[in-house]
C-alpha cells in the first residue's frame, strides 16, 4: 500500500497550478497528508544587475513575497472545507531549485504540480520548472496540465479521489519497474483498471511481427504478481509506432485518469530521453501523468 504522509504542491497563481491545487488538496485529504503550498518570487537581481536603483528592486522584491504569502492564505482559507493540514511557504531563488531543495529537506513523498502549455513561451516555461523538478526530484511527481476529465473532487468529503482507469507504460527497463509499484499499489487502492502497456517502435519483419506481439504481451502479463488481478482489472496492451503518440492515443480511446511512467536520470542522454517521450505526453496529453524516478 503507498504512503503518502506529505505532499508539496508548488503554485505560481495560474490557472494551471490551481488545478493541481485541487489534486493535491483532494489526495491529500484522502491519505490524510500534510500538505505543502509552496510560491518561489525570483529575485529580480537575476535580471538586473545589482547596482541599477537597489533600493527600488528591493521594494518591489520585498512586496512580491509579501503578496505572495497573503494570496496563498487566500487560497488556504477560499480552498480548504475539510479541515486539512495546510502550510504556506514562500521561498527566494530560482523556482526549480527552491522546489527540489524544499522537497527534499522535507521529505516529500508526492509533488504535484500544473505546467503550462504546448510551444512558444510556455513551452520554455515548461522547461525552465517542470521539466527540471521532474528530472531530478527523488519522489514521484504528479504533472497536471488540463484534463479532460478531473479524477479528484476536493468538494467531496467523502470520496475526494475517483481513480478508474490507470495506464502504465513500460520499456521493461529499471526506471519503468519502480513506476509500476505505484501503479498497481495505486490500482489496488482504488481498485482501478490497470493497463500495461508496451510500444513497439523498431518493427520487426512481417513474419515475426506477430511473435514480437506475443512475446512482449507474455512479458507484460508477467510484470503484476498473480494475486493483483484479485484486487484490480488488469489488461495488456501492445502499440507500435513512435512511443508518445500511442500513449496519447491509448489514453484517449480508453478516457485514462492518470498515466504512471518512469523518469530516467540526470544527465544529458536522459534528457533526451525524457523529452522524446515524457515531455511530449505531459505536453500534448489531457491525462495527468504520474513521473517516477529509479
Amino acid at each position: 500500500m503507498l504512503r503518502i504522509e506529505k505532499i508539496l504542491c508548488p503554485v505560481d497563481f495560474s490557472e494551471y497550478s490551481l488545478k493541481a491545487y485541487e489534486y493535491a488538496q483532494s489526495l491529500a485529504q484522502h491519505y490524510e497528508a500534510k500538505l505543502l503550498l509552496q510560491h518561489v518570487v525570483q529575485p529580480l537581481t537575476s535580471t538586473y544587475p545589482y547596482d541599477t536603483f537597489p533600493d527600488a528592486i528591493n521594494e518591489v522584491f520585498w512586496n512580491l513575497e509579501n503578496s505572495a504569502g497573503e494570496r496563498l492564505s487566500e487560497m488556504i482559507s477560499s480552498h480548504n472545507g475539510n479541515g486539512l493540514e495546510i502550510q504556506r511557504f514562500v521561498h527566494k531563488g530560482t523556482a526549480p531549485d527552491c522546489i527540489l531543495a524544499f522537497a527534499e529537506s522535507q521529505s516529500a513523498d508526492l509533488i504535484v504540480m500544473g505546467t503550462h502549455g504546448r510551444h512558444g513561451f510556455d513551452h520554455f516555461a515548461m522547461g525552465s520548472v517542470a521539466e527540471k523538478v521532474l528530472r531530478k526530484a527523488r519522489c514521484p511527481v504528479l504533472v497536471v496540465r488540463k484534463p479532460a476529465h478531473d479524477f479528484v473532487n476536493p468538494a467531496d468529503t467523502t470520496d475526494p479521489v475517483r481513480l478508474k482507469k490507470i495506464l502504465f507504460c513500460t520499456d521493461f527497463s529499471d526506471y519503468s519497474s519502480r513506476a509500476l509499484t505505484y501503479a498497481l499499489s495505486l490500482a489496488m487502492e482504488y481498485n482501478a483498471e490497470l493497463t500495461l502497456l508496451h510500444v513497439l517502435e523498431d518493427v520487426p519483419p512481417t513474419d515475426d511481427l506477430q511473435k514480437s506481439i506475443g512475446e512482449v504481451t507474455k512479458s507484460l502479463d508477467e510484470l503484476a504478481p498473480p494475486e493483483a488481478g484479485d484486487w484490480c482489472r488488469l489488461q495488456s496492451a501492445v502499440r507500435i509506432g513512435k512511443p508518445f503518440q500511442q500513449i496519447l492515443q491509448i489514453a484517449l480511446e480508453s478516457g485514462t485518469d492518470l498515466v504512471v511512467m518512469g523518469v530516467r536520470g540526470r544527465n544529458a542522454v536522459d534528457l533526451a530521453l525524457f523529452g522524446s517521450t515524457t515531455h511530449r505526453v505531459i505536453q500534448l496529453g489531457t491525462s495527468p501523468v504520474l513521473a517516477v524516478h529509479l
